[in-house]
């Protein structure tokens, strides 16, 4: 699985943001980059960006992490 969305040196913006909640809504589970030039940690860049698009923070693996939240619009399987 290859990046998505990458974060770069301007951290996560309003823009990061919402294209992060577009891709989720359209994809639900997306990995993720944060860029060398970025000064935070990668775990809380990841952790923060989770909280503000109400997703859940699968895992970090050095500079990539994964986020998963459900589709809203995509119907839900009942099984028997």
């Amino acid at each position: 699985m290859d990046p998505l969305l990458q974060v770069g040196k301007g951290g996560i913006t309003e823009m990061v943001v919402s294209q992060t909640d577009e891709t989720l809504e359209a994809r639900e589970l997306i990995k993720c980059r944060v860029l060398q030039n970025n000064p935070e940690e990668p775990s809380v860049v990841a952790a923060e960006l989770a909280e503000r698009v109400k997703a859940d923070l699968v895992q970090v693996i050095g500079r990539n992490f994964l986020l998963f939240r459900p589709s809203k619009n995509k119907p839900v399987i009942v099984l028997p």
